[in-house]
Order: structure tokens, then C-alpha cells, then sequence
């Protein structure tokens, strides 16, 4: 199962009353495959909210989106948390809903050490038939594999296929050059997409994409093919919308400003749930200014 280039964390809809917004939702999932070029939607990922889903809301989410897909994109269920167990649940449910693959985060709060997180991954991964992408985002864990771990896990583990890095293009290019030819190195952060290729990535799973996502597919493409200055000017024209979604206009949280950012251009995707809280004023303004001086014009 190949997941493709470029994969959208895709935000979760909500009604004002912060319920699921299906409709949204539908149209969202429509607008990221045939408008923004995704090749791959990951739902009930962190920019989907999932701390604040509950299980019988990612379970409808995954049946949706496999629904609404048509077999345009594959969906990917995040299903990782820091329990083992419940995450074993949570793959299962996925795979009955008709998912293409799954996405573990590395376990938050607890910090386990590599060994801990070996059989963590190894006892989901082999609970499921799916291909399993890691997620290593220390920022938000606490915690992070190591090179060692993850090409580890890449050797032992036939259905471990992918690892999503918000780590280091040095920890990037370590993985790419140790792993098996099939397995498939993605940034998770913007920014990084093209050095992540550079050194031997395959893709990017991306917040962005919500917006510039057909961007970032030329921008790769255009790295494939070899045209490296076409690419890098590609990078460059990106770089604010990277970086402002972000940084607007201080380290805001994941996904307040994009479902902001979606709102200004026509999709009615809501607001966020506590304990994350809607834009500011201030912030509401740069944001604002980021979509109108983008490559969005």
C-alpha cells in the first residue's frame, strides 16, 4: 500500500455546538482530493482534534471519510495513543471501518523508554493487517524514537511501512539511508518538506495542504523530475504559509489558525474544543493577511 506524496492531517468540522459537521466534513474531504491534490487523508490525527474525540466519534469519522473517498485517496485512521491496549481497540475498530492504513504517535506523558516503545508499536502493529505509519513528534510527547528504534521496527515488523519526522532532517536522512528500500520517510513538518526529500524522504504529512496543497504537490513533483530550482522557487513562495500557520502572530496551537484560515476562504469548518480556544483578535488579523498575500491570490 503506497500512502503517496502529499497527506493532509485533515481537521475535523464542527457545528457551532462543537458536534461533528457532516456535511463539512464531506465537502472538506471532496475539496482536499480533487482540489488540493492530496493523495492521502489522515483523520483523527492531532490537527483533527483527537484528544477530544471520543472512540465512537473516530469510528463514525473513519467509516465517513472511507465513504465520501470513493477510493480517490486513501484514509489513514490515527489511532495511537498512549495505551497500549486502547490503541490495539482503536486499530481494530479501524481496520473494520474500511481504513487504508493507520497512524501511531509515539506515547505522551508516560515517556517509555526505546525498548518500551519497540513492543508498543510491534503489539499494535501486529494486531492489525493495515500498513502503519509512525508519528515521532517529541514536541508534543515528550518522548521520542530513536534512528535505532525506528529502523528497527522497519526490519521486524512486515506492516510498519512509513514513520511521520517532526524531529531533524539529520534524524530524516539516518532513517532513509538505514531502512528498507520500501519504506517511506515523511516530514510532518511544512517547512521541511523539500530538505526532507533531499535526503532521501518520500513525502510530507501536512497541516498546509488544507490550503497550498496543490503548491506542495507541484513543488514535489517538480523535485522528482529534477527541476531542483523550479522546486526551490516553489519552497520559497510557500515558506510564509509554512510558518504563518504557526507563528501568527506567536506559536499558536494546532489547529486553531488553519480552521481559521479554511473559514476565510468558504469552508465553514467551526471553531476548536477546550482546552484549545479560537483565534484572537490579533492573531485573527495576521492570519487574514497570510491568506491574502499567499500564493491563495
Amino acid at each position: 500500500m503506497e500512502f503517496g506524496r502529499l497527506i493532509t492531517a485533515m481537521v475535523t468540522p464542527f457545528h457551532e455546538d462543537l458536534t461533528i459537521n457532516w456535511q463539512q466534513a464531506e465537502q472538506l474531504i471532496d475539496y482536499l482530493i480533487d482540489v488540493q491534490r492530496n493523495d492521502s487523508l489522515v483523520i483523527c490525527g492531532t490537527t483533527g482534534e483527537s484528544p477530544t474525540l471520543s472512540d465512537e466519534e473516530k469510528e463514525a469519522m473513519f467509516r465517513f471519510a472511507v465513504e465520501k473517498a470513493r477510493g480517490r485517496a486513501r484514509i489513514i485512521a490515527g489511532t495511537g495513543s498512549n495505551n497500549t491496549a486502547h490503541s490495539i481497540h482503536l486499530t481494530r475498530i479501524a481496520e473494520l471501518s474500511g481504513v487504508d492504513g493507520v497512524l501511531l504517535v509515539v506515547p505522551y506523558y508516560n515517556k517509555p523508554n526505546q525498548e518500551g516503545m519497540y513492543q508498543h508499536f510491534k503489539a499494535i502493529a501486529e494486531s492489525t493487517r493495515l500498513p502503519v505509519m509512525l508519528y515521532n513528534v517529541p514536541g508534543r510527547t515528550g518522548a521520542s524514537i530513536s534512528v535505532d528504534t525506528t529502523l528497527r521496527l522497519a526490519r521486524d515488523v512486515s506492516n510498519i511501512v512509513a514513520t511521520k519526522e517532526c524531529v531533524s532532517i539529520e534524524q530524516m536522512s539516518l532513517i532513509a539511508a538505514g531502512a528498507p528500500a520500501s519504506f517511506r520517510v515523511y516530514s510532518g513538518d511544512d517547512a521541511a518538506t523539500l530538505p526532507c526529500l533531499s535526503v532521501g524522504g518520500y513525502g510530507i504529512v501536512s497541516v498546509a495542504a488544507h490550503l497550498v496543497g496543490a503548491h506542495m504537490k507541484q513543488m514535489m513533483e517538480s523535485y522528482v523530475a529534477g527541476h531542483v530550482q523550479e522546486a526551490v522557487d516553489l519552497n520559497h513562495k510557500l515558506h510564509p504559509v509554512f510558518k504563518g500557520l504557526f507563528e501568527a502572530p506567536h506559536p499558536i496551537p494546532n489547529p486553531v489558525a488553519v480552521k481559521y484560515a479554511l473559514q476565510l476562504i468558504g469552508h465553514e469548518v467551526g471553531s476548536v474544543r477546550l482546552p484549545l480556544v479560537p483565534a484572537s483578535i490579533d492573531e485573527q488579523a495576521f492570519i487574514q493577511q497570510l491568506v491574502q498575500q499567499s500564493v491563495l491570490d
